[in-house]
C-alpha cells in the first residue's frame, strides 16, 4: 500500500505477488495488485482481477476500501452498490457498511433504493441524521422525476408525512432537517406553512446563517403577496443595517404594490404581524430622508442610504411623478454622490446605473463640475494636470470612466482620440510610482488609464485606421510588464491577437490566466475558437483538452459533494450540486469541444497514423448516435468577461447573446452531422459475400446507406438555416461575442465541396449495389462529380493565395481569412481523401474480377469500364492540386521568414522610445505565429499528400 501512495506501482504489483505466494486467497493483496496494474495502464488485467475477489463477496473492511478505490479509477461506481449490497446480505447488522452502501447509490444517483438504504440503517441505529437522509432521498426522487404531477401527488407529500411524524414525536435536532422541511413546503407550494414553520418554534433553529430567518420569511411573503408583511420586515431591517441593498429593493417593490393597490392600515389593532407599514409616497420619501440623516451621523460612510434615494427619482420618474417630492435634482446629488465615494473603486460603479437619470444635454457639463473638485497639480503652464496621491487618481480615474460611458469620446475626431490616448497614457505612466511597493500579483492603480487608451485606440481601428491595433497591442504589453497579473490587458491581447489570425502568443497568455475549474466552460471559448481555425492544430488539441479534462472530471467531482453535502447536512445544496452538473452536461461548450476535438484528431491521424475505421472505432463513433442535448443546450460563455465602459447602445446586449448563441448552435451542428457522415463512411466497407447470404446483408448495410442519406438531408437544411442566417449580416461588438466560422466556410466554398464529397459517396455505393454492367449513366455521373470537385477544389485553393502579412504605407497588415481558408482546404481535402480510400475500396474488387474474366477469355481486350479512368485521372489531379499546395505554403515560409519588420518606420510620431521595444516585440510575436501556423499546416499536407499516392486502383 505505500509503494501505492509514493506512485511506485511496479514495486507495489511484485509485493503483491511475493504475498499472493504465500498466501494464495488474500483477497487484498489481489486487489491492491489490481490498483497497481489499473494504474500502470493494463485497464483489463486489473479487472479480471478485481471480479476475481468481487465474486467471492468479500466482508473484510480492507478489501472492500481497497475494491472501491479501484472501480472509482475505472469511472465504475456501480461496481460499488452490487459490492456493498453483497457485504450488507452477509453482515446485515453493520452500520458502517449500510452507510457505504447509501454513498455507493448516491455515487450514482439511485434515488430510490437511497430511500430504502436510509430507512434500513434508522432501523439498524435511530440516528436522525439516516431518517433524514431517506426523506432527502425523497425529495431528490422528487426532482428527477420526469411526470411533474408524480412529484407533487406522490413523492413530496410522502416526505412531508415523514417529517411531520418526526414534528409530533418532538425529535427534531439539528437545523438541517427543519431546513428540509422548509425545503419540502416550499416546493408543496405550502407558503403558508412554510411561514408557520419558519415563525414558530422550529424556526429557532435557523442560526448558521445571517438573517436566515428573516430571509426565508421575506421569501414567503412574496410568495403569498403579503405585501405589508414585505414592506414592515424591509422597513425593521433597514433600520438596523441602513446598507443592506437588498431590502431597499424590496421596500420600494412594496410601497408601489400597496399603493397601487390602495391599502390603508387598520385603525385600531396593528398594521400587521411584522409592525408598522409604509404605504405611502410621503412615507417613502422621508424614511429614505431619515436614513440619510442617519448616515450623516455615523462614523463610517455608507453608499446605501445615497444610492437608494437616486433608485427612489428613477423609480418615480418611471411612474410619471417625480415633482411633487423635492428628493433633489440628480445631476446635483450624484456630484455630491462623487464628493463622498470618487476615491474608492467602486463609486463608478454605483452611478453606472443611474446615469440615464442625467439629460444627454447636461453630460458635458457634467463631467467638468467633477472635474472641478479633483484637486490636480500641472508643473507647469501647458502641461497636464497630474493627481497627488492615490486618492486624486482614483477620482480622476472615476471620471474618464464615466465620460467613456457617457459617449463623450465616442464623439471626438481621430485627432482628438489620439490626443486623449497620449494624455491618458502620460497619466498611467505618472501613476505607476503609486505602485512601486505592489506585489507582482497585485494591479497597478493606474491600469485602467492604460486600458481606456486601448479602447479608444480599438475605435479607431474600427473606423479603419491599421497602425492603431499594432500600437493596442504595444500599450497592453507595456502595462503586462508592470502589472503582470492584470486579467483584463492579457483577456483583450487574447481578444486582439486572435483578431489578427496570430495564435502563438494566445496559448501562454491563457495560461498565465490560471483558468480555474468552471472558468474552464465560461472563458474556455476564447481559446478553442481559434486555435484550431488558424492552424495551430498542436494547441487546439492541447486546449480541447483542458476543457474536455474539466468536464469530466466534474461528473466525478460533482458526487463527491453530494456526497459530503449528506454526511454535513446541508441537504439544500444537494439539489443546486445536482442543477449544477445537468449544466455543465449540457454546456454548448462542452458539445463545441467534444465535436471539434473528434474532427481534429481524424485530420490528424486518420489515414496517416492510423485507419479512418480505427480511429472511429478508438472515439466509439457511430452515425447512429447523436450525444449533443440541443433542446437543452445552455450557454455558460462569460461575454461580459472582458470590462467595456461603452454606452448601452455601443455595448452587448440581449439581442446580441441570444444571436450569437443561434450562431453558434447552427454551426456546431454542421460540424457535428460532418462528423457523423464521415464517421459512417467505414460503415459502407465492401464485403464480399456469399451468394446466399445476399438478403441479410442487404438489410445491414443498406439501413447504413439510408442513415448517410438521412443525415446528408440534415446537412443541407442546416446549412441552409446557416446561410439564412447570416443574411441578416450581424455585427457583435468588438468586445462582444466572437462570430463562428460559418461565414468563410460559406463563401470560400468548403460547404459546396464537402456536401458534393458525400453525395459522391451515395452514387459509389449505387454502383457498388447495382454492378458494372448496364450502369454507364451512374458511371458518367460519377466522372461528372469527380470533374467538379477538382474544379471547387481549385476555386477554394484560389481562394488562399495572397499575402500573409504585407507592408502597406509603413504598417502591417495580417489577412488572418487567408490562413482560415488554408485549414479549410486540408480539411475538405482530407475529406476529399477519406472520400477516394472508399472509392478505392469499391472498384478495387471490380477490376481484380475484371482481370480474372480477361485470362478466361484469353482475350486481350475486355474494355475497361469509365469509371476506372475518370479516377484515376481524379486521383492524378487530386495530388498535382495538393504539390502545388505544399509549394504555395513553401513559398509562404520563405516570405514569412524574409520579411524584415524592425526596418517599419512606424511614422506615427505618437510612439515614444520606450514603446518602440514593444512594437517591435508584438510584431515579432505575429510574425512568429503566421510562420507556425503555415508550418503546421504544410507538415499535415505533406503526410495528407503520401496517403494520395497509395490510391492507385
Amino acid at each position: 500500500a505505500d509503494y501505492l501512495d509514493n506512485g511506485n506501482n511496479k514495486m507495489a504489483i511484485q509485493q503483491a505477488d511475493k504475498l499472493l505466494k504465500k498466501h494464495k486467497d488474500l483477497h487484498c493483496a489481489k486487489v491492491l495488485k489490481a490498483i497497481g496494474l489499473q494504474r500502470t495502464g493494463k485497464q483489463d488485467e486489473a479487472y479480471a482481477l478485481a471480479q476475481e475477489v468481487a465474486a467471492l463477496e468479500p466482508t473484510d473492511d480492507n478489501s472492500l476500501q481497497a475494491l472501491t478505490i479501484l472501480y472509482r479509477e475505472m469511472h465504475r461506481p456501480e461496481l460499488v452498490t452490487k459490492l456493498y449490497e453483497a457485504a450488507v446480505k452477509k453482515v446485515p447488522n453493520s452500520e458502517e457498511y449500510h452507510s457505504h452502501l447509501f454513498m455507493a447509490y448516491a455515487r450514482v444517483g439511485e434515488y430510490k433504493k437511497m430511500q430504502q438504504a436510509g430507512m434500513a440503517l434508522y432501523k439498524i441505529v435511530p440516528k436522525n441524521p439516516y431518517y433524514f437522509w431517506s426523506v432527502m432521498s425523497l425529495i431528490m426522487q422528487s426532482i428527477s422525476a420526469q411526470d411533474e404531477n408524480l412529484s407533487k401527488t406522490m413523492f413530496l407529500p410522502l416526505a412531508e408525512r415523514m417529517v411531520e411524524k418526526m414534528v409530533k414525536e418532538d425529535k427534531i435536532e439539528a437545523e438541517a432537517e427543519v431546513e428540509l422541511y422548509y425545503m419540502i413546503l416550499e416546493r408543496l407550494e405550502k407558503y403558508k406553512e412554510a411561514l408557520d414553520v419558519v415563525r414558530g418554534k422550529l424556526g429557532e433553529k435557523l442560526t448558521s446563517e445571517l438573517q436566515s430567518r428573516e430571509n426565508k420569511c421575506m421569501a414567503m411573503y412574496k410568495k403569498l403577496h403579503r405585501w405589508p408583511e414585505c414592506n414592515a420586515l424591509a422597513r425593521r431591517l433597514l433600520l438596523k443595517n441602513s446598507d443592506d441593498w437588498q431590502f431597499y429593493i424590496t421596500y420600494f417593490d412594496s410601497v408601489f404594490q400597496l399603493i397601487d393597490e390602495s391599502w390603508t392600515p387598520p385603525a385600531e389593532e396593528e398594521h400587521c404581524l411584522e409592525g408598522e407599514v409604509h404605504c405611502s409616497m410621503e412615507q417613502a420619501v422621508s424614511f429614505i430622508e431619515e436614513r440619510i440623516a442617519e448616515e450623516a451621523r455615523s462614523s463610517r460612510p455608507l453608499r446605501g442610504p445615497y444610492l437608494a434615494r437616486l433608485e427612489l427619482i428613477r423609480r418615480l420618474r418611471l411612474r410619471g411623478c417625480n415633482d411633487e417630492f423635492k428628493l433633489g435634482d440628480p445631476e446635483e446629488l450624484m456630484f455630491q454622490y462623487f464628493k463622498k465615494f470618487g476615491d474608492k473603486p467602486c463609486c463608478f460603479t454605483d452611478l453606472k446605473v443611474f446615469v440615464d437619470l442625467l439629460p444627454p444635454s447636461q453630460y458635458t457639463k457634467f463631467i467638468r463640475q467633477l472635474l472641478d473638485v479633483i484637486p490636480l497639480a500641472a508643473a507647469a503652464e501647458n502641461e497636464v494636470a497630474l493627481p497627488g496621491d492615490i486618492k486624486a487618481l482614483q477620482q480622476h480615474l472615476c471620471v474618464v470612466q464615466l465620460s467613456r460611458l457617457l459617449g463623450i469620446y465616442h464623439t471626438m475626431d481621430k485627432k482628438q482620440k489620439l490626443a486623449v490616448v497620449r494624455e491618458l497614457m502620460l497619466r498611467y505612466r505618472h501613476g505607476l510610482q503609486f505602485g512601486k511597493s505592489c506585489l507582482k500579483t497585485e494591479l497597478q492603480f493606474s491600469d485602467y488609464y492604460c486600458l481606456l487608451a486601448v479602447h479608444l485606440l480599438l475605435d479607431l481601428w474600427l473606423e479603419g485606421e491599421e497602425a492603431a491595433v499594432w500600437q493596442c497591442l504595444t500599450l497592453l504589453e507595456e502595462g503586462l510588464s508592470h502589472s503582470p497579473s492584470n486579467a483584463q490587458f492579457k483577456l483583450l491581447l487574447i481578444r486582439i491577437y486572435c483578431r489578427l489570425g496570430a495564435f502563438e502568443p494566445v496559448s501562454e497568455l491563457y495560461s498565465s490566466l490560471d483558468a480555474k475549474h468552471i472558468q474552464h466552460d465560461t472563458i474556455g471559448y476564447l481559446l478553442t475558437r481559434y486555435a484550431g481555425s488558424l492552424g495551430h492544430y498542436a494547441a487546439a488539441s492541447q486546449s480541447c483538452n483542458f476543457a474536455l479534462r474539466f468536464f469530466h472530471s466534474n461528473q466525478k467531482d460533482t458526487s463527491e459533494y453530494i456526497i459530503q453535502a449528506y454526511k454535513y447536512g446541508a441537504f439544500e445544496k444537494i439539489p443546486e450540486f445536482i442543477a449544477f452538473r445537468n449544466r455543465l452536461n449540457s454546456s454548448l461548450h462542452f458539445a463545441q469541444v467534444r465535436t471539434e476535438r473528434m474532427l481534429l484528431d481524424l485530420l490528424l491521424e486518420a489515414n496517416i497514423s492510423t485507419s479512418l475505421e480505427e480511429s472511429i472505432k478508438s472515439m466509439s463513433l457511430s452515425p447512429e448516435e447523436d450525444d449533443i442535448p440541443w433542446k437543452d443546450l445552455r450557454d455558460n460563455r462569460d461575454l461580459t468577461v472582458l470590462f467595456s465602459w461603452d454606452p448601452k447602445d455601443r455595448d452587448i446586449s440581449e439581442e446580441h447573446r441570444k444571436l450569437s448563441l443561434e450562431e453558434e448552435t447552427l454551426w456546431l451542428r454542421i460540424r457535428s452531422l460532418t462528423l457523423r457522415l464521415v464517421s459512417g463512411l467505414p460503415t459502407l466497407a465492401h464485403t464480399i459475400q456469399p451468394k446466399n447470404s445476399e438478403k441479410t446483408a442487404e438489410n445491414g448495410v443498406s439501413s447504413k446507406i439510408d442513415t448517410i442519406r438521412a443525415l446528408l438531408q440534415q446537412l443541407e437544411a442546416a446549412v441552409d438555416s446557416g446561410k439564412k442566417f447570416l443574411e441578416q449580416k450581424i455585427q457583435y461588438p468588438v468586445l462582444g461575442p466572437p462570430p463562428t466560422r460559418m461565414a468563410g466556410f460559406f463563401s470560400n466554398g468548403s460547404c459546396q465541396c464537402q456536401t458534393s464529397l458525400f453525395y459522391l459517396v451515395s452514387d459509389i455505393y449505387e454502383l457498388d449495389t447495382n454492378g458494372l454492367e448496364d450502369s454507364a449513366e451512374i458511371q458518367e455521373r460519377i466522372g461528372n462529380s469527380f470533374k467538379s470537385l477538382v474544379e471547387r477544389l481549385t476555386d477554394l485553393f484560389n481562394k488562399c493565395k495572397g499575402d500573409l502579412i504585407e507592408v502597406r504605407d509603413g504598417t502591417l497588415k495580417t489577412h488572418p481569412n487567408l490562413l482560415e481558408n488554408l485549414v479549410f482546404f486540408v480539411e475538405t481535402i482530407s475529406i476529399a481523401l477519406w472520400v477516394s480510400s472508399y472509392c478505392d475500396n469499391v472498384l478495387r474488387p471490380f477490376k481484380s474480377n475484371l482481370q480474372k474474366k480477361k485470362k478466361k477469355k484469353k482475350e486481350s481486350s475486355v474494355a475497361m469500364p469509365p469509371v476506372f479512368t475518370h479516377f484515376l485521372d481524379y486521383v492524378t489531379e487530386l495530388q498535382t492540386l495538393t504539390s502545388n499546395v505544399i509549394d504555395h505554403i513553401k513559398g509562404l515560409e520563405i516570405i514569412l521568414t524574409a520579411l524584415k519588420l524592425e526596418e517599419l518606420s512606424l511614422k506615427d510620431t505618437l510612439l515614444l522610445q520606450e514603446e518602440k521595444k514593444f512594437t517591435k516585440t508584438v510584431q515579432g510575436k505575429v510574425q512568429s505565429s503566421y510562420h507556425h501556423s503555415v508550418q503546421e499546416i504544410g507538415e499535415l499536407l505533406k503526410k495528407r499528400l503520401d496517403t494520395i499516392k497509395k490510391l492507385k486502383i
